[in-house]
């Protein structure tokens, strides 16, 4: 028998814990938050420590297997998303309803502090990701924007965090932000790893101009965040390293569902016009409680 962990609603272990007075070490400049609202990322956000990264490592492959018997509490579960076999990107959603690690993740302060202060308000899980680019055949990620899949979620008040499990780098497929893309339009939605460059057809000449991408290379446990309009993507691994990261994705406290079918696989519908919350929409921090 196994646990559903989306049935606790703080953390279930002391991998991650510290005092909530240690909270405010974890906010960020106004500097920061300036940098964020004008270029839509930001990163080299220390997250993890050593043992805290060594922990996450050890319970992936777990995770990874499709014989766990966990593996039905995943709401999407792709060993691999590309449609060729010899470039592989696991992608899985729902981590954090199995791996106590990757569950606590989730209200760890050196996280929920920053993204309070990057949403504006308190800070509600929406779901979770894994992605792993195994060396030399490592698929790619195309350029997309977040909100272009959750649009059956409104007001777009997201945010993403992405963090690094191995040094992330150009050569072993490192995120790769547009800056100020997130002012631009929604663009339309495509199959998230096959044609790096499907997503050009959509721009306009201004915004092709304006396509410019910066590669985020990142040590392990460093993290990027960046607005649900971004526009991002990232290139195949042919190095001799893995490349592996967690993604957590949150909204501010009062998004509401936008859709009368479930927001995700084998959750139970939040009907249209009723605020995101329950056993697997926690809030994970209140800045105005002063706990997590």
């Amino acid at each position: 028998m196994y646990k559903d962990l989306s049935e606790d609603h703080s953390a279930v272990g002391a991998l991650f814990s510290v005092s909530a007075t240690d909270n405010e070490r974890y906010r960020l400049t106004a500097e920061q938050v300036d940098f964020f609202d004008e270029y839509g990322y930001l990163k080299g956000i220390r997250i993890l420590e050593d043992d805290q990264i060594e922990t996450l490592r050890s319970e992936l492959p777990a995770l990874m297997d499709p014989d766990n018997p966990a593996h039905d509490l995943f709401y999407e579960f792709n060993s691999n998303e590309s449609a060729d076999p010899n470039n592989v990107l696991f992608h899985a959603l729902g981590a954090w309803r199995i791996s106590p690690a990757f569950h606590d993740l989730l209200w760890h302060p050196a996280f929920v502090v920053p993204a309070s202060q990057l949403l504006g308000g308190a800070v509600r899980f929406w779901h979770d990701q894994l992605f792993v680019k195994p060396a030399h055949e490592g698929g790619v990620v195309i350029w997309h924007q977040d909100y272009s899949y959750w649009t059956r979620t409104k007001p777009m008040a997201h945010l993403t965090c992405w963090i690094g499990l191995d040094d992330s780098t150009t050569e072993n497929g490192c995120l790769h932000y547009v800056p100020r893309s997130h002012k631009w339009n929604l663009l339309p939605r495509e199959d998230l790893a096959n044609d790096m460059d499907k997503i050009r057809e959509s721009l306009t000449d201004d915004q092709l101009r304006e396509f410019k991408p910066v590669a985020i290379e990142l040590k392990r446990g460093e993290c990027s965040f960046h607005h649900p309009m971004m526009v991002h993507g990232s290139f195949a691994n042919t190095s001799e390293r893995p490349r592996r990261a967690a993604v957590i994705n949150v909204i501010r406290d009062g998004v509401i569902s936008d859709s009368d079918e479930p927001l995700l696989d084998g959750v139970s519908v939040v009907p249209k016009g009723e605020k995101l919350a329950g056993q697997f929409f926690p809030l994970l921090y209140n800045p105005d409680a002063r706990t997590r």
